[in-house]
């Protein structure tokens, strides 16, 4: 700000921005739009028992957690993608409350161009979409944390990689 040689500028400067340690926005939970869609329907079309346009799926804006391991999904998703009851499964939440949870699936996540299949866990009928560390090694991607987003490997742009020795 260019202020009039005849005033201070100590009274007329703007308050300093603060600014974050990543600088850029401060530091918060990181979101990312994927696609969920029920593998079982996939097979059904894939045999001609189902049309495309009625394969199960559903855009979400799932909390990237990479200290979770599982997807993890409210019952309304395991509903709308008419996902099977696989068994269940002791779930440790952040608070260190132990839940019991359903293991529904298959699922295959989309992420940009990137797709993989995993179980997920329902935890209650409410709350939001989890992506854990699982799905999101087998997908490669990483989460940026300067923009505050999730992102494909920049080392393999085009196709996923994952170790096999």
């Amino acid at each position: 700000m260019v202020l009039p040689a005849n005033k201070s500028s100590r009274h007329r400067m703007a308050p300093p921005e603060t600014v974050s340690p990543t600088g850029e926005k401060p530091m918060g939970l990181v979101y990312a739009e994927i696609e969920l869609i029920s593998v079982d329907d996939t097979a059904l079309f894939s045999r001609g028992y189902l049309a495309e346009n009625e394969i199960r799926r559903v855009r979400v804006n799932a909390l990237v957690d990479s200290g979770s391991y599982m997807l993890v999904i409210p019952n309304h998703v395991k509903e709308q993608l008419g996902l099977r009851v696989l068994g269940e499964r002791m779930a440790i939440l952040a608070n260190d409350l132990e839940v019991r949870g359903t293991v529904v699936g298959p699922v295959e996540v989309r992420f940009e161009n990137r797709r993989t299949t995993v179980d997920a866990v329902v935890l209650s009928d409410q709350g939001e979409v989890l992506l854990g560390s699982v799905p999101m090694e087998d997908l490669d991607v990483v989460i940026d944390p300067k923009r505050q987003k999730l992102i494909v490997n920049p080392d393999y742009p085009y196709i996923p990689s994952t170790y096999a020795k």
